[in-house]
C-alpha cells in the first residue's frame, strides 16, 4: 500500500513574512495538512488495491473508490491534494509581467482585464460562506473563477486548477483574526506567477 506523506514545503515558515505569519505557516502545515495526510492513510488501509491509482486520478473519478471509503478519500485527500497544491503557489517577490506572460494574456481574454479578474477572484474568497478555496481554474479552454467548500476539489468536477487561496479560518487567523477581506488583500503579495503560468502553460 502507497503510504501518503507530509511534503516539504520548499522554503521556510517565516518565508512569506509579514503577509503570512511563520506560525499560522507552521500550524497549518504541520498540524492541519499532517492530519489529513494521515486521515487518508487510515481511510486507504481499507482498500489498499486503490492506492495504485494516484491520488489526482482518484479525486477526478471518486467511483473509483469503494462507496463506505469515498467520502473520507473526498474529505482528506482533497485535504492533502488541496494544501500541496497551495503551498506550491506561495512565494514572494514574483510579478505577473515578468513570470506569468501566457497566463496574463488569457486572464485578459477571458475576463476582459486583470482588475475584474482581481475583484471576482477576491469576491469569491470573501463572499465564500464558511470553510473552502477560491481558485482560478481552467474549464474547457476557458479560465473561470469558482469556490469550493470544505476541501472539495476541483479535479472532481473535471477542472484543471492554475492557483487558489485558503479561505478556511486556521490558514489567517492568528494574523488576521476576522478579517478576511486583509488575508485576500495580502494574498496577491505572496502568489507564486511563476509556478501559476507553470500550471497554466502545463494544461492549456
Amino acid at each position: 500500500m502507497t503510504k501518503y506523506t507530509l511534503p516539504e514545503l520548499g522554503y521556510s515558515y517565516d518565508a512569506l513574512e509579514p503577509f503570512i505569519d511563520a506560525r499560522t505557516m507552521e500550524i497549518h502545515h504541520s498540524k492541519h495538512h499532517q492530519t489529513y495526510v494521515d486521515k487518508l492513510n487510515a481511510a486507504l488501509e481499507k482498500h489498499p488495491e486503490i492506492t495504485e491509482q494516484s491520488l489526482e486520478t482518484l479525486l477526478a473519478d471518486l467511483s473509483l473508490v469503494p462507496e463506505d471509503t469515498r467520502m473520507a478519500v473526498r474529505n482528506h485527500g482533497g485535504g492533502v491534494f488541496n494544501h500541496s497544491f497551495f503551498w506550491k503557489i506561495l512565494k514572494v517577490g514574483t510579478n505577473l509581467e515578468s513570470n506569468a506572460p501566457l497566463l496574463k494574456a488569457q486572464i485578459e481574454k477571458d475576463f476582459g482585464s486583470f482588475d475584474a479578474f482581481t475583484e471576482q477572484f477576491s469576491q469569491a474568497a470573501l463572499n465564500h460562506f464558511g470553510s473552502g478555496w477560491a481558485w482560478l481554474v481552467m474549464d474547457a479552454g476557458t479560465l473561470k473563477v469558482i469556490s469550493s467548500a470544505n476541501q472539495d476539489c476541483p479535479l472532481s468536477s473535471g477542472l484543471k486548477p492554475i492557483f487558489c487561496i485558503d479561505v478556511w479560518e486556521h490558514a489567517y487567523y492568528l494574523n488576521y483574526q476576522n478579517k478576511r477581506a486583509d488575508y485576500i488583500k495580502a494574498f496577491w503579495s505572496v502568489l507564486n506567477w511563476e509556478q501559476a503560468e507553470k500550471n497554466f502553460t502545463a494544461i492549456a
